[in-house]
């Protein structure tokens, strides 16, 4: 049983860091990036080719952000300089990057269990907590930055950040590179944590951030917590956990995907609808403060 919540918590960290990257996105940008399933390979297979060619497992890492942010930036500059609607110029991304994975391993799958990597004769949870609190750590200073609050005032109102004189565009292909960046590094680590780099392993990536995201905003959006990242992290420990336990009562896990889209609906739906009884609860109460003010002036009118 331990060995089980330690490897949904393993597993939890390292796709929170991808997830960190998908809310930039989502959450801040406004920006549909389906290149995300894409990019999170292309971390995955950068960082594995490169320590079979003998460079150092933690500087591979660093190789594969890099990757993913000019990926990013592809996807940016189709949707800032060519005009290209983002959903679209994102899935042109992600259907390039398959083929450009595919060239980077050689092959559909690339093992690693006879090569050292960041978690050979280590703590791998050790390991990976370090990694994503020093990602959480940059995520929760990078938006209390000048910079930081641009990118967030593009999301809010665009119109208002360009009234100012502001290039938003090239905050915005910024944006996407870290975005890409941070899921990326989540796919390096994964690969190595897991001991092979797959090219169906992103697959699902964007679907598994957006639930994570729901879900870890839906529970604290009530509790004064500004650090985003703890929203990406909650969330998707509880995301992941509800997939090991659908496996364990027996699911198959061919049905993984499936069961990510319930989760997805039914989160959003309660979500929607605790949002409906808000806004409800809010007219009924502006109906009773018109029609008790109405009341107030005929009796001020009747005495006068």
């Amino acid at each position: 049983m331990n060995s089980f919540i330690i490897g949904i918590l393993q597993q939890s960290l390292i796709f929170s860091i991808g997830v960190m990257g998908i809310y930039i996105t989502y959450k801040i940008l406004k920006f549909a990036d389906l290149s995300a399933d894409g990019s999170f390979t292309l971390g995955a297979s950068v960082s594995a080719i490169l320590i079979i060619k003998g460079v150092n497992p933690f500087i591979s890492l660093g190789v594969s952000m890099l990757a993913g942010a000019l990926a990013g930036i592809v996807t940016g500059i189709l949707n800032v300089k060519l005009k290209i609607q983002d959903i679209l110029s994102s899935i042109l991304v992600m259907v390039g990057l398959y083929s450009i994975n595919l060239r980077v391993m050689g092959k559909a799958n690339l093992p690693l269990f006879n090569h050292e990597s960041i978690f050979t004769e280590k703590n791998t949870l050790l390991i990976v907590f370090i990694i994503t609190s020093l990602c959480g750590i940059f995520f929760t200073l990078f938006f209390k930055t000048k910079l930081g609050y641009l990118l967030k005032g593009i999301g809010d109102n665009e119109n208002m950040i360009t009234s100012l004189g502001i290039n938003t565009g090239s905050i915005k292909i910024f944006a996407l590179s870290l975005s890409n960046a941070f899921i990326a590094l989540s796919g390096g680590v994964l690969a190595q944590y897991q001991g092979f780099s797959d090219i169906n392993m992103g697959t699902g990536t964007m679907i598994m951030g957006l639930a994570s995201i729901v879900i870890g905003y839906s529970i604290f959006r009530r509790i004064n917590i500004s650090n985003s990242s703890i929203f990406c992290i909650i969330g998707t420990l509880l995301y992941r956990t509800s997939i090991a336990l659908s496996l364990k009562v027996g699911f198959n896990p061919s049905d993984l995907k499936l069961i990510s889209s319930i989760i997805v609906v039914i989160v959003l739906s309660a979500g929607n609808s605790k949002e409906l009884l808000i806004d409800r609860k809010k007219h009924s109460l502006r109906r009773e403060k018109l029609s008790s003010s109405s009341n107030l002036r005929e009796v001020g009118s009747k005495n006068a």
